[in-house]
């Protein structure tokens, strides 16, 4: 009984926290499922986002334009994964671990060579405050986060729509193919990078002022959280989510879901040092579940495409 309370108290923190990764979380899926490209950026792109917001909100801007400049930065590191890739020819995965790799003595910088900076929501009018999660009003940051995730997804689901967007998906698809249709592959790239990090870094940056602080190691873990989100989304959601607008929710759906599945671990009285090997378990049984339903209840995908 003490559990099932405990897990409704922190209930509302942790899908609040879901949301926010979810953020990030599509922005990886644009460039691990769309883009079929392997980004490592978003590591250091999260703290970019976190570390510019938070200074620029310490430094009087408004909290939304703040917002708005952080993402603009995480675009930035985007394009330099990018260039790295299409232009110096560095495979995309070694581009992003450089790309990331600079960027942890950037946000020392960004940060006043700090390792973490706070902002208060006592002093600063923050889009998102932790402190709010099981309020019954419009500072709650379920309602927010609830009203951005929608507009993200329909922008998202516009774009990809557009002449443009289908080029993007064409490359992905196909990459081969579409430079025989006349595509240009290497901005498609650029421009999947961008757009992927710029919503990694704008969830960072919601992240920071969440949790009431920026820290140079707060993207620590991302993409491992990232995946999770969306191989959890896709193997709960994979048959009956085919619209495009419904897969991005699902990932968000699937973050969520796996913030949950950490706080039971947590209200279980585990060791949060262990918090990293869970989630790597967490991940691993997900990436599994897939391969084993394939294998013992269903026929190989190569057989049914012959058929």
């Amino acid at each position: 009984m003490n559990f099932l309370n405990s897990l409704m108290n922190a209930l509302p923190g942790a899908v609040a926290q879901g949301m926010l990764w979810g953020i990030m979380a599509i922005g990886l899926y644009i460039s691990f499922r769309i883009i079929n490209v392997s980004d490592l950026t978003v590591d250091g792109s999260l703290a970019t986002g976190g570390a510019t917001c938070v200074m620029l909100i310490r430094a009087g801007v408004n909290v939304w334009l703040a917002v708005l400049i952080a993402a603009l930065a995480g675009i930035l590191t985007g394009l330099v994964t990018g260039l790295l890739h299409t232009r110096c020819g560095i495979p995309a995965i070694l581009s992003g671990i450089l790309t990331q790799l600079a960027l942890y003595s950037i946000n020392l910088r960004i940060m006043d060579s700090k390792a973490n900076q706070p902002v208060s929501v006592d002093k600063y009018a923050l889009v998102v405050s932790q402190r709010y999660s099981r309020e019954m009003s419009l500072n709650n940051p379920l309602i927010v986060l609830t009203i951005i995730t929608v507009l993200l997804i329909a922008i998202l689901y516009w774009f990809f729509g557009t002449e443009k967007g289908s080029s993007i998906r064409a490359t992905g698809a196909n990459m081969n193919m579409a430079r025989a249709q006349g595509i240009n592959t290497e901005s498609n790239i650029n421009l999947s990078l961008l757009i992927s990090n710029g919503l990694v870094a704008f969830s960072g940056a919601l992240l920071a002022q969440f949790q009431g602080a920026a820290d140079v190691s707060m993207g620590r873990g991302a993409i491992v959280i990232g995946l999770a989100a969306i191989i959890i989304g896709e193997v709960l959601f994979s048959k009956i989510f085919i619209n495009f607008a419904l897969k991005l929710f699902s990932v968000v759906i699937g973050s969520i879901i796996y913030y949950i599945v950490l706080q039971m671990i947590l209200l279980m009285g585990l060791n949060t040092n262990d918090l990293k090997l869970f989630s790597a378990l967490i991940v691993a049984i997900f990436l599994t579940v897939p391969y084993l339903r394939e294998k013992y209840l269903g026929r190989p995908a190569a057989v049914k495409e012959e058929e």
